[in-house]
């Protein structure tokens, strides 16, 4: 077990983003400049909602205060690249999608420590772990932002094997989330047993509210189809392998996956058991605008 905290975990998450950049440019972030109104709409879900949302979700189940916590700091990543690919498949606006990953990545290495101490304040009070907010942004900056700018370097400087390079690397990095799922899972199924008639739900719910949002969103402020499905990916699918991280990176000298970690490990499961129905309901949509 320690060895998947040591090595298979952080490893995981850095060849994820190490993916993520591969499949960045930099005309993705010009996008944004380009077209504020989106991106403002998708930032905003990604900052505000999915936060508010797991929050209410928290007190109405009335998880345990580590499962609490837990479900915030997952509630706090950004999407990754399963929500690109996701979004991809479903035919939604794919650059769109790429360029609220990496920016909201960008923000979450600043964002994710602050918050995660107050909610770690918040649900756990004089019990919660004391939680060094530089380190954890340090830790985060090493293994999120460093591998996402060495793709996009790899990608500029020869951009066809970047493309070769990233259809190895998403594959091997599915394995290592897979073992960093299981792992979790075997190494607190007692808890995972106790909580899972509650967390599970819990979890499902989130995932459903927040796709849905996507298409409402689109609606209301008169965005494309593929926009909206983009956003809506990209609010409903967080980056749950960075969840399992953050949640053992506030645990000093952790020998197995602390409860932290837990609503992450679960939604790395349940999340394809919503989102993939839904993704194959989008793709059959008719691209036009959602007036």
């Amino acid at each position: 077990m320690d060895s998947l905290i040591t090595i298979f975990l952080p490893l995981a998450l850095a060849i994820i983003m190490f993916s993520l950049g591969l499949g960045l440019t930099l005309d993705d972030f010009r996008r944004v400049a380009a077209r504020p109104k989106t991106f403002a709409i998708g930032a905003g879900a990604q900052l505000i909602l999915i936060p508010a949302v797991a929050y209410i979700l928290v007190l109405l189940f009335r998880l345990p205060p580590e499962l609490a916590v837990g479900m915030m700091i997952l509630a706090l990543c950004p999407g990754g690249v399963t929500a690109n690919l996701l979004t991809k498949l479903a035919g939604g606006e794919v650059a769109l999608s790429i360029s609220l990953t990496g920016i909201i990545s960008l923000v979450a290495v600043f964002s994710v420590p602050v918050l995660t101490a107050f909610f770690a304040s918040h649900f756990m009070g004089l019990d919660a772990p004391a939680i060094n907010v530089t380190s954890l942004g340090v830790s985060m900056f090493l293994i999120t932002l460093v591998p996402v700018a060495i793709g996009i370097a790899i990608r500029k400087m020869a951009e066809g094997f970047a493309l070769k390079l990233d259809a190895i690397v998403s594959k091997l990095a599915v394995v290592l989330f897979v073992v960093v799922v299981v792992g979790a899972l075997a190494a607190n199924w007692r808890t995972f047993m106790d909580n899972l008639a509650v967390l599970a739900p819990a979890l499902i719910l989130l995932n459903i509210i927040l796709l849905g949002a996507g298409i409402f969103f689109g609606r209301v402020f008169g965005l494309t189809l593929p926009e909206a499905k983009a956003i809506s990916i990209e609010t409903g699918v967080q980056n749950a392998t960075l969840g399992i991280t953050v949640g053992s990176l506030i645990v000093e000298q952790a020998s197995a996956l602390p409860p932290f970690s837990l609503p992450s490990a679960v939604y790395g499961i349940t999340m394809y058991l919503v989102s993939i129905p839904f993704v194959f309901w989008l793709r059959g949509r008719r691209v036009e605008a959602m007036q």
